[in-house]
């Protein structure tokens, strides 16, 4: 049942001085408000990964809002226990639409995070690793781009290959090893480079909207950057890329790097007002899932919550936007041709996309219009993959089990073409189909590369 009176009542934070600073900070970082709106009805359990996994109290939302609750009140103190934890959290937000009385736990886990990474004393070689990506690397298109020519010259130029042969791969460990094996190729040129900062709609024009081309989405999946924008245009978009946005800070907000996270989004809600858009377009539901919460992160800042405000509702995923303002054009399944049967392709819900940008239906609706492709709904594909940002590369033995039982699922669909809409989620189900054996029967695949790839009208793809 429904708590009438939880998001209305005001309830004040314990004052209590704790003698450990990292419970003080808790204590002052936390909503006091969300964390007592809990009422522990268990709804939330059968949605988490985590709790149906070890079948742990601690392992589920209910359990780990519990454990803040008892540091905020001075109740325990957060050791390292409480602290793994908090990090042991998919954050997959599952249980936010199982919620009842609509407990914000994605905001909650956040802000323990960002809490604990205030005190926190990482080893010397993690501290400069997090320094270096998290300010060094991903708030700078210039320094993305060097990344991705340096990546793509390894890719190319025979190092992986000598890397590879020489055995100097065994000396990470085997998880990074398997990633680095289903790395798509690289690039220095991303979306602007290759289309230019304003990309017209083809026939009249529905819309002028922006894309939000993201950090690695441009340097990893160039491609699907480029293959949105030209959908966009079939469907009857103008779309703008702002050459000034940077990072969404989804990874920053994920690792208990607030402050830089909303330095980012400071940026960005400046640069898409500057463009004159209708819609903020997302193509990857991590991403999408921050910026449409940037009215929230920026809250407290009396400068840049106006802004915040008019950015976060104009944000949509490509599939709700093509479904529900555009002329969806003609796709037809190629292979359909020669095969005696349609061709099977299933779907892999991103975490975010489904659960915080609340869209589900309109990626299915635009693989059900695809001419010879039978789409097939895998049993519990709105259950985590695993990759949850970097998850996979964190946790790699709880992301190693939830994938496992996705795979299962995939394979029970047969399916020719697995998609996902979210870079993560990509790489996961692609790591997946290679380790478990069906990389001769089954392909993963953006949404919108499948989508773009199969017009009816090939013609129509000529720029």
């Amino acid at each position: 049942m429904a708590n009438p009176g939880a998001s209305t009542t005001i309830k004040r934070k314990p004052d209590i001085q704790h003698a450990n600073p990292m419970a003080q900070t808790l204590l002052a970082k936390l909503d006091y408000d969300q964390l007592t709106n809990c009422m522990r009805c268990g709804f939330c359990l059968p949605a988490c990964p985590t709790f149906r996994e070890t079948g742990l109290e601690p392992e589920s939302p209910r359990g780990r809002i519990a454990l803040m609750k008892a540091v905020a009140d001075g109740l325990m103190d957060p050791d390292q226990a409480f602290q793994d934890q908090m990090n042991h959290c998919l954050g997959c937000r599952a249980c936010e639409p199982a919620c009842p009385a609509d407990v914000k736990y994605g905001q909650l886990i956040e802000q323990a995070r960002d809490a604990i990474e205030d005190h926190a004393e990482h080893s010397a070689p993690i501290k400069g690793i997090r320094k270096l990506m998290f300010k060094g690397v991903f708030p700078h298109q210039n320094r993305l781009k060097w990344l991705g020519r340096s990546l793509a010259l390894y890719q190319k130029s025979g190092l992986r290959k000598i890397a590879r042969g020489t055995g100097i791969m065994k000396l990470f460990p085997k998880h990074l090893r398997e990633m680095e094996q289903i790395l798509p190729d690289a690039t220095g040129k991303g979306v602007v480079e290759r289309l230019g900062t304003v990309y017209p709609a083809k026939g009249e024009k529905v819309a002028r909207v922006a894309l939000f081309r993201g950090c690695i989405m441009d340097v990893m999946f160039a491609d699907t950057n480029v293959n949105t924008v030209k959908l966009l245009s079939e469907a009857g978009f103008e779309v703008v890329i702002p050459e000034t946005q940077v990072c969404c800070g989804a990874l920053h907000a994920h690792s208990g790097e607030m402050d830089q996270a909303r330095d980012l989004a400071r940026v960005n809600v400046k640069a898409f007002r500057e463009a004159g858009v209708e819609y903020i377009v997302s193509n990857a539901g991590g991403c999408g899932a921050l910026l449409v919460e940037y009215d929230h992160l920026l809250s407290g800042d009396p400068e840049y919550r106006e802004l915040g405000e008019w950015f976060a509702p104009r944000v949509v995923d490509v599939s709700k936007l093509l479904v529900e303002k555009g002329r969806i054009p003609e796709f037809a399944e190629a292979d359909a041709a020669a095969a005696a049967a349609p061709v099977t392709i299933t779907y892999q819900d991103s975490c975010h996309l489904r659960n915080v940008m609340k869209s589900s239906t309109a990626p299915r609706e635009l693989m059900n219009q695809v001419t010879g492709a039978h789409f097939c709904e895998m049993k519990d594909s709105d259950r985590c993959c695993g990759s949850a940002g970097i998850y996979n590369v964190t946790q790699p033995e709880m992301a190693g089990q939830i994938l496992e039982h996705k795979m299962e699922h995939a394979n029970a669909t047969n399916a020719r073409y697995l998609l996902t809409s979210n870079p993560g989620c990509l790489l996961q189900m692609k790591h997946g189909i290679e380790k478990h054996g069906a990389k001769d029967r089954m392909e993963a695949m953006h949404i919108v590369d499948y989508l773009y790839e199969r017009f009816a009208d090939r013609s129509s793809k000529s720029d």
